[in-house]
């Protein structure tokens, strides 16, 4: 993090940036479409969000290494489960997200989208 200004707000926002997949850099490096983030009235760091694209790629493999397993070796409780926490965080309004999702469960779309109503079916009762 050396050249990012003030080491204790860059280390706070750090697991922030990393969860959302973005980058950090130097606020001078910061361009039209990043986020500069200043302290104490300086800019100390500037965060280069991920496309929607990547954010649900780098999701998918959160959610991986939270169960320490492939996605598509979880059984149907644990998938479904998954899907609700994707449709929670929006996954499902990427262009192509049902295929994506689906591939990284091992499922077929036609299974993602069961899931999606029967989840959709609960909370309407």
């Amino acid at each position: 993090m050396n050249g990012l200004g003030d080491e204790p707000f860059v280390a706070a926002v750090k697991p922030l940036v990393d969860a959302m997949g973005g980058e950090m850099l130097p606020p001078g490096q910061a361009g039209a479409d990043d986020v500069v983030l200043s302290w104490r009235g300086a800019e100390v760091v500037a965060v280069r969000l991920p496309q929607l694209a990547d954010s649900l790629d780098h999701i998918l493999a959160s959610l991986e290494r939270q169960r320490g397993v492939p996605l598509a070796a979880l059984d149907r409780k644990a998938k479904q489960e998954v899907v609700r926490i994707l449709e929670a965080r929006g996954a499902f309004s990427v262009r192509h997200g049902v295929e994506t999702v689906a591939t990284a469960l091992g499922v077929s779309r036609f299974t993602v989208y069961n899931y999606l109503n029967r989840e959709n079916a609960a909370k309407g009762e």
